[in-house]
């Protein structure tokens, strides 16, 4: 039924309750409340339904609400919502937050629909929703088959209230926790998914659609607690310096033209401790290369590679700071003399782009994640003996990286000093690193010993 019989209270606060600000009004003699975390949007509420009924609108006596807001919460579907959060969220967020964003609503919408006829697979209802998502691509002509599995999920997506059950956010968590082949995805991936689609759910209680966040509920955090991250570096991936000087020499020899053009892009992610999307943006500016002793690179932005959908540019690299830091945030890395010799090497041999960057594929753009890649993998097998070669040792080029932090560490560098230089905080070093400097006691031992000057226990 409907009322125009209405009248509000005041806001009520109640303290003590994670939601203490309550809005209060009567419909037709009927009591209604909803709560709300902050005062700011207990007004908010409270105003539209105040404008509602200045405007001459009935009530709906069941739920409270007044026709225009009764009709927008029984329309909206989970499809809906998600699209109109992701359209809110994209133009202030970075390219890399904006690929999370798609691939969390990619993993979680399919989970949340009706049974219908014509289901479509879900690699034909995932490939459809990054149509959906990515503004840039709403300028293509869309695919037959994405614009016939698109209507269908309008049709067979779930009203958002329906997350309020237990049973329906477990399917949407589920399905972050799983690939597309159903095993079981990394537990970073879910944690990424799941922070993704609460704050989705918050933006839907903020705008009245849910007057919960469903993820709160004491039942369901129990029953799905967040998997653990296990961040260590496994110390079977770490190189000795001896192995990466070899990898580098053997770099030098992939092809005649594409491999010496590595050596110094690799040497940069060892002895500088470099992310490959700060060495990718390393300018001829950003160094400093004596003749002899040290040098020092001064680092100030990074380009990782996150796609064209993700990037304003359209361009397959975005330009940003230093990852984890304000934009305005500079670190210098002193490095040893074989880097300002690779380093001056490249220059000399191979100059610099037009933007002034060292590292660039032969044609002048970005060098790709799967070129660099596909050259250490070759390095690594001339380097590697048929023994070593099954084993994570060097696997990937991230493992200079790291093996770069153990070798200063393990040379008696204070971590928090390390922890600078490698671009991490203390708190993180300590835990990615710990299990790298074991059996490293003999060395620890001796310098215990020359600090207490004895040379014996």
């Amino acid at each position: 039924m409907k009322s125009y019989d209405v009248r509000f209270w005041k806001i009520q606060t109640r303290k003590g309750r994670r939601r203490p600000y309550i809005v209060r009004w009567v419909v037709a003699d009927r009591a209604f409340n909803s709560p709300f975390v902050t005062s700011g949007l207990a007004d908010s509420f409270r105003a539209k339904l105040i404008a509602a009924a200045r405007a001459g609108e009935a009530f709906d006596t069941e739920t409270g609400l007044p026709t225009s807001m009764h009709r927008e919460q029984q329309s909206i579907t989970w499809f809906e919502h998600a699209l109109d959060y992701v359209a809110k969220k994209w133009p202030k967020a970075a390219a890399n937050s904006r690929r999370s964003l798609v691939e969390s609503m990619v993993a979680v919408t399919p989970a949340l629909v009706r049974e219908m006829r014509g289901t479509p697979s879900i690699e034909e209802l995932r490939d459809a929703l990054r149509w959906a998502f990515i503004p840039s691509r709403k300028e293509i002509d869309q695919p037959e088959e994405v614009i016939a599995t698109l209507k269908w999920l309008r049709k067979a997506s779930l009203p958002i209230t329906s997350l309020a059950e237990h049973d329906v956010t477990g399917r949407a968590l589920t399905a972050c926790a799983s690939l597309l082949d159903g095993t079981a995805a990394a537990p970073e991936y879910y944690r990424r998914r799941r922070r993704v689609f609460y704050n989705a759910l918050r933006y839907a209680v903020n705008q009245g659609r849910l007057a919960d966040n469903p993820l709160d509920a004491p039942a369901l955090r129990m029953e799905w607690s967040q998997p653990e991250v296990d961040d260590a570096i496994d110390p079977r991936a770490v190189g000795n310096p001896r192995q990466i000087a070899e990898a580098l020499i053997m770099c030098s020899y992939v092809g005649r033209r594409q491999g010496p053009r590595f050596v110094a892009f690799f040497g940069c992610m060892y002895y500088a401790m470099m992310r490959p999307a700060e060495v990718g943006r390393l300018r001829r500016a950003d160094c400093h290369l004596p003749e002899d002793g040290w040098g020092k690179l001064i680092l100030e932005a990074s380009q990782p590679e996150v796609g064209k959908d993700y990037t304003d540019t359209g361009l397959l690299h975005d330009e940003r700071g230093l990852k984890g830091r304000s934009k305005k945030t500079v670190r210098v890395v002193p490095i040893p003399p074989e880097l300002v010799a690779l380093l001056r090497g490249h220059i000399e041999r191979f100059g610099v782009a037009a933007d002034r960057r060292l590292f660039r594929s032969e044609s002048g753009r970005p060098v790709p994640k799967s070129a660099y890649a596909r050259l250490w993998k070759k390095a690594r097998e001339l380097t590697l003996t048929p023994e070593q070669l099954p084993s994570p040792l060097m696997g990937t080029p991230y493992d200079l990286r790291h093996a770069g932090v153990t070798w200063r560490l393990s040379a008696g560098v204070p971590a928090a000093q390390v922890a600078e230089w490698a671009g991490h905080s203390v708190e993180v070093l300590q835990r990615i690193y710990h299990r790298c400097m074991a059996g490293y006691d003999d060395i620890w031992i001796e310098r215990m010993n020359r600090a207490r000057g004895d040379s014996t226990l």
